[in-house]
């Protein structure tokens, strides 16, 4: 028997099979081992501070160290560390939050249903929808559209829904009734001189004749990120929304906003469905609703769904479906502190005031002979490489570039993210101008790296 290593990369390789990572690349390469946050830093094992420039993974909203959030759980953990919301049990505290939620929805909803992960939420989703269309009679209406690049999780159902190949790929995925529609990112998909505008119309054109290929009366639902996260920031397109759901009302179609990235304050409003004038009849929510601190996701539904719902489990006998941890107290009261952090410190108007200084802060690099496009809205945003800037080539896929930067950015003490030839920029919302303008710094310093990276390798020619 070997004897076992101290060193916690090579504890890591032994025995950790991580999420989202190529696993022979990370036997080579090891792990960035974690061990200590402290707002917008996070510091590895030697000490290196890093401007932790993705919140995590879109979700720290609060930065590192909240002590309000370490109190929250500490106090539910003394007074009611665990209880199931089954068979007419219910914990107080998620009580509590399922009424906070219903009061700052952006549109009237009914109920909350609990989960812990986007993934579940929007998993459930799934079922809700066919389970709907069950309980008032419509049993061919069952297809979920959602759209390529979209991203809404990794379980069975969830990753069916997202649109990326890599979710799909050896897992047998998607699974019957879900389909894809366009990626509205016009930059990379818009035609010769088309605008916004009639990108947009051409889009919503597309998903018409989808549902009327597919027939209506087989379709349910249409799913869809206000802006989408993980396929690269893809900010709509002008007049984008107000066209689908133009359609969706036509034949009858539910909406559902995926609001696990952009709720509670990180486009500039609470929810990206008020700032896209969305009006869906299911939210699922995650993420910024704990600040992170404790897994916790919801589903809200209105009153049309819920009515079904409840009016079917009664003839049934129950609805049949729900997790361990659903509403779990301790996540529940860390999430209702986190909301009222949100109310007390007006994050909204914090985040409005630094955004126009984020966005800037990334449209200074507009012209790199790298950079294709830069794109965002409030605190959240992404910058594409591409090889050519006149005819917007991409680089080959497996060049990596993207994922280069962002190697360089971690080298220079910032942490960022790579979908695909796109780099992905998500703070705290509690970063400080002087904290995004040194990310920023940062960034340029391995974007010149990386440009250098590239001319070295003869990856594209001089610009």
């Amino acid at each position: 028997m070997t004897q076992r290593s101290n060193s916690a990369s090579a504890r890591d390789i032994a025995y950790h099979l991580h999420p989202y990572t190529n696993a022979v690349k990370h036997e080579a390469e090891g792990p960035l081992v974690l061990t200590e946050g402290k707002g917008v830093y996070v510091y590895d094992e030697n000490g290196k501070a890093y401007i932790e420039g993705m919140a995590g993974l879109w979700c720290a909203s609060l930065g590192f160290g909240e002590e309000r959030l370490v109190e929250a759980a500490t106090r539910q953990l003394r007074k009611l560390p665990y209880y199931h919301n089954f068979t007419h049990k219910a914990a107080n505290v998620a009580i509590d939050l399922a009424e906070k939620l219903i009061e700052i929805a952006p549109v009237p909803m009914s109920k909350v249903f609990f989960t812990n992960s986007g993934s579940e939420a929007n998993d459930t989703v799934v079922k809700m929808v066919w389970y709907y269309n069950n309980a008032i009679g419509r049993p061919q209406k069952k297809k979920i559209i959602s759209r390529l690049k979209g991203y809404h999780g990794v379980t069975v159902a969830a990753a069916s829904l997202t649109g990326l190949p890599t979710n799909h790929i050896d897992f047998d995925l998607p699974i019957a009734n879900i389909l894809h529609t366009d990626c509205p990112h016009h930059y990379r998909f818009g035609q010769e001189g088309e605008s916004e505008e009639d990108f947009a119309s051409r889009m919503a054109a597309n998903l018409e004749k989808l549902i009327l290929d597919e027939g209506p009366d087989t379709v349910a639902a249409f799913i869809a990120e206000p802006v989408q996260g993980a396929g690269g920031v893809i900010v709509p397109p002008a007049t984008y929304f107000e066209k689908v759901q133009a359609v969706l009302k036509k034949y009858d179609i539910l909406f559902i906003a995926d609001e696990v990235i952009t709720g509670f304050g990180r486009t500039g409003n609470m929810f990206g469905t008020e700032t896209f004038r969305l009006q869906p009849d299911i939210m699922t929510v995650a993420k910024q609703l704990s600040s992170a601190y404790l897994p916790i996701a919801a589903v809200l539904i209105n009153d049309k769904i819920y009515q079904a719902i409840r009016d079917n489990s009664g003839r049934i006998g129950t609805f049949g479906h729900g997790f361990t941890y659903s509403g779990h107290p301790v996540s529940a009261a860390v999430a209702l502190e986190t909301l009222k952090i949100y109310e007390e410190r007006d994050i909204l108007s914090h985040v409005r005031a630094l955004a126009p200084v984020f966005q800037a802060g990334l449209r200074r690099f507009a012209d790199h002979p790298l950079v294709g496009e830069v794109r965002g809205i409030g605190l959240v945003g992404a910058i594409e490489l591409v090889k050519d800037k006149a005819t917007k080539e991409p680089f080959d896929p497996k060049q990596g570039v993207a994922m280069k930067t962002v190697s360089f950015a971690q080298e220079h003490g910032v942490i960022l993210r790579a979908i695909l030839d796109s780099v992905a920029f998500c703070p705290p919302l509690i970063a400080t101008e002087a904290e995004i303008a040194e990310m920023f710094d940062r960034f340029g310093r391995a974007l010149d790296n990386a440009a250098a990276w590239v001319q070295e390798r003869g990856l594209r020619s001089v610009a």
